[in-house]
């Protein structure tokens, strides 16, 4: 199952909207078959590994890191083709969250006579698809809130100037992690002050586990822009992929514009005068957008912890100091006594490059 982990993991830049699924034949001792899902519409890791095992399928033991699929999608239902194998036995890490499987397919696999196990390495199996599985289960995407800071926890100058304060490698690191996203988000005052292009600049080669011929998925790009302020000329507009901007106000000229220059204009409810955070994640999980990379300014990113919208906190922070009168990284008005403070757990702490990268997230 290890191992299956290890090939799914191999899926990690490629897979969305699917989830990353690594599967392991094994008969008589031997590694038999194996494979990985690539990428939404090709075939699913248990085809590939059956279609490597061959004949040596039948009465062969199957790992797999997630349920197998027992409807017909845009590929057939994997449990039909382990079935047809002949295979004996079933090692499952994890039930699919996907309610139009959800048990379905370990039941039909159990129906034919096969051996059936779940939760072999579960909890490692699940960290594989945090969105996939949040999508599924509340009907939201997993929101990362990724951050760059001195180390006294100023993210800009008073001016915003704010380029850089953290190294290149720090910056090439946000790169992996927005090739793993669905979306980014940010709010129209970074979109204001940065002109930010928030796409993806590596190739294949410098993602771990592609192919380096295969392209490069952009994530959505998606503008929290309560009042349609991003300029039709901003550089998120004039790239591949889709541009989403997220509002409350009625369609103006600016907004005819925007939608002109290849942005698609999403009407939200208002919270407090401004796009509701919480229906726009919503929105986005409809969508199928799995995971969220926010890269914004204090006001967006206080506004998404107080809403509960975090699940996680990267925060990259060099070894410089800018001050008290510089930014701060989250707004977060009403915390006046140690009591009313958000507690954090971390989660992992390591260097890149010169800078410290933490991850931590919300206790509950």
């Amino acid at each position: 199952m290890a191992h299956a982990i290890r090939l799914a993991e191999r899926g990690r830049y490629t897979t969305d909207p699917n989830p990353c699924v690594g599967c392991v034949l094994v008969r008589d001792g031997r590694v038999v078959g194996e494979g990985w899902h690539h990428r939404a519409g090709e075939p699913h890791a248990e085809s590939l590994a059956l279609r490597q095992a061959g004949e040596e399928a039948r009465g062969a033991t199957v790992y797999v890191t997630l349920e197998p699929c027992s409807h017909q999608g845009r590929t057939p239902p994997c449990a039909d083709a382990l079935i047809g194998a002949g295979v004996a036995r079933v090692v499952c890490a994890m039930i699919d969250p996907n309610p139009r499987v959800s048990g379905r397919g370990i039941e039909r696999l159990r129906q034919a006579g096969i051996v059936v196990e779940l939760g072999c390495l579960e909890a490692e199996a699940r960290a594989l698809n945090p969105g996939f599985i949040k999508r599924h289960e509340q009907g939201r995407p997993y929101v990362r809130c990724k951050l760059g800071a001195s180390l006294d926890g100023r993210t800009a100058l008073a001016t915003g100037e704010s380029q850089w304060i953290t190294s290149e490698a720090a910056r090439r690191d946000v790169q992996r992690w927005r090739a793993r996203s669905s979306a980014i988000v940010t709010g129209v005052g970074t979109v204001l002050g940065d002109d930010p292009r928030l796409n993806v600049r590596l190739t294949a080669a410098e993602l771990p586990g592609m192919d380096p011929e295969a392209p490069v998925r952009q994530p959505w790009r998606v503008v929290v822009d309560s009042y349609w302020r991003t300029p039709p000329g901003a550089r998120l507009l004039g790239l591949p992929g889709r541009t989403l901007i997220a509002g409350i106000g009625p369609i103006n000229e600016t907004a005819t514009a925007l939608e002109a220059a290849g942005a698609e204009l999403i009407r939200l409810p208002e919270h407090n005068g401004r796009v509701d955070l919480v229906a726009l994640m919503t929105e986005l999980a409809r969508r199928e957008v799995n995971e969220v990379l926010l890269e914004a300014g204090a006001t967006l990113a206080g506004a998404a912890v107080r809403a509960g919208l975090i699940d996680e906190i990267l925060l990259y922070q060099a070894p410089c100091l800018l001050g008290q009168a510089a930014r701060g990284l989250f707004d977060l008005p009403g915390i006046n006594t140690l009591a009313d403070r958000i507690d954090l757990e971390i989660l992992e702490v390591r260097h890149i490059g010169v800078d410290l990268r933490i991850r931590a997230r919300p206790k509950l």
